[in-house]
């Protein structure tokens, strides 16, 4: 029975964060394919570049929400198996199914995950990302500094006995940014704005 309890939670879990918004949204109010714009990543900041500002903002919020709603059900009724439905919710978001396994980066979902697991690493990613790109203006490298920070925050601050599952993120979105810290090195990342 624990076998297929834990299935079904990695299964469900791995469908919702696999929901390629970014994708859904650009194809009905733009009329494009994400993939086709900008780096080509499904992720809101890359749709931000479509230039429709409501659309890369919806698509942030929607891939925060669909980290959010299995994690807190797992969360009041399956708690032991909270850790698994997150990172089953991430590895979604970045390897689909739906699309070859090519996905997005990963940030809002897992802001999404830390606010269910720990509202204040929640907030101290926000800050962090916010104080981060307010100075350089680079989405990539305030995701990277604010995902260093979190396991740090998390053993010192919070004593999580599993802290090292915010490592293990930190890694997966250290890796999902590696296109981004070649052109970091080279100069010639783009700015975001978005506002």
């Amino acid at each position: 029975m624990l076998n297929l309890e834990i299935i079904l939670i990695s299964l469900i879990s791995y469908l919702f964060g696999s929901i390629p918004f970014g994708l859904i949204l650009t194809k009905i109010f733009i009329g494009k394919d994400i993939r086709n714009i900008g780096s080509g990543n499904i992720g809101a900041t890359n749709v931000l570049r479509s230039g429709n500002k409501f659309v890369g903002y919806l698509t942030l919020i929607l891939d925060i929400l669909k980290a959010v709603i299995p994690i807190l059900f797992i969360k009041f009724y399956f708690n032991d198996q909270l850790y698994l439905a997150s990172l089953s919710v991430f590895i979604g978001h970045v390897f689909p199914v739906w699309l070859k396994f090519r996905g997005g980066k990963g940030v809002a979902t897992y802001v999404g995950i830390l606010f269910c697991l720990n509202y204040l690493s929640g907030l101290v990613f926000c800050i962090i990302w916010l104080l981060i790109f307010f100075i350089f203006k680079y989405s990539s490298l305030s995701s990277m500094i604010s995902s260093f920070c979190i396991p740090i925050f998390q053993y010192f601050f919070i004593s999580d006995p599993l802290y090292y599952f915010y490592f293990i993120m930190f890694i997966m979105i250290f890796y999902t940014h590696r296109e981004n810290i070649k052109r970091l090195i080279n100069k010639t990342e783009s700015k975001t704005k978005i506002y």
